[in-house]
Formats: structure tokens, sequence, C-alpha cells
């Protein structure tokens, strides 16, 4: 039997504490606890909660994009790009309910604000490919000329508060809804 590597159960524990109680409500203790690790072990693997909690996140989007971009062309048109992305994003999030309540704390918050902040301006190395097709679909005129974080939260804004209703158990996103959700999300950005 193989030992269960600790900085995983470590993150595992993060994810669930936090997205089920927020970042306040899962103190490094509880997080260790819920490990099942001591509480000196965190600190082998995290120098604080700080760093955990973006290295969670960090983590996260290393596991979300490759899924997001599987089979993404970005020589097709805008339109085709973007309902590949949205329609991928939806899934990730209905198939990864913790991971999407872990972002929704992480965005929400201040360890959220300036990553979102420096994401849309293009100051932060990782995928841009949402910031990227925005810009190239407002330069064909395809998309409406807008600022970005208006065309994120157009686009994405209802994404996410229809992923959240279906985790929640409002609604049922099957694939015909979701890529009718994300064809409406077009038509609001769309010129």
């Amino acid at each position: 039997m193989t030992k269960p590597d600790k900085r995983a159960e470590i993150v595992r524990a993060a994810l669930e504490l936090i997205a089920e109680n927020g970042f306040h409500g899962a103190p490094m203790a509880a997080i260790a606890e819920h490990a099942n690790v001591g509480a000196g072990t965190i600190y082998r693997y995290f120098e604080n909660k700080d760093v955990l909690i973006t290295e969670l996140y960090q983590d996260l989007e290393e596991r979300m994009f490759p899924g997001i971009l599987e089979e993404y062309a970005a020589d097709k048109p805008v339109r085709e790009r973007f309902l590949h992305l949205g329609t991928s994003l939806m899934h990730f999030f209905i198939e990864n309910p913790l991971d999407f309540r872990y972002l929704e704390q992480f965005h929400n918050s201040p360890y959220g604000v300036e990553h979102r902040r420096d994401k849309i301006l293009g100051k932060k190395e990782g995928c841009n490919v949402f910031r990227e097709l925005f810009e190239h679909g407002v330069s064909l005129q395809v998309i409406k000329d807008l600022p970005l974080v208006i065309l994120f939260a157009l686009s994405f804004g209802p994404i996410l508060a229809v992923a959240r209703d279906h985790i929640l158990g409002f609604v049922n996103m099957d694939s015909a809804m979701i890529a009718r959700t994300v064809d409406a999300c077009w038509d609001g950005i769309k010129r």
C-alpha cells in the first residue's frame, strides 16, 4: 500500500473546508485535522494560509484550463471559439462543484480581486485565452466594443450563475441546455 501524498491531502482538505465555510471558517488547525496531518505538517508545504489559498487557486487553474482548451482551435471563427470556451467552462463547473465553490470564494475575496484585475488587464501570466478572444472579436467588429470587464461579466456572469443554480439543484443543465445558455451569452456580446 502506498503512502498518500500529504500535500495532496492538505490541498483537498483546504478545498473542501474553504468551499464549505469560507476562508475565515477554515483555520489551519481545522485543515490539518481534516487532512489527518499534524498542524505543523501544513507549514512544511505552505508558509502560511495566504500561500495555501493562492497555491490552491493555482493548482485549480492548472487542472481546469487543459480541459477547457481541449480541442480549442484558435483559427476558428470568434463565435465558435466563444461557444467552445463557454460550454467547456460550464461543463467543468458542473462536473467539479467543489472547485466551482472554491473559485467563487476566491474571486469574491481580496485574494481574487487583484488576480482578476491583472488577468483582465493582461498583467498576469497564464491562460489568457478569454481576454485574447474578446480583444480579437472586438478588433474584427464581431463583438461589441465594450471594456473587457463588461465583456467578461456579460459572458461569464450568467454562466457562473447558472452553474451555481445547477449545483444547488434549482435547474438541471444537460448538454442541450448548456448549449442554449452559452449561445444566449454570445447574444449578449455579439455585434
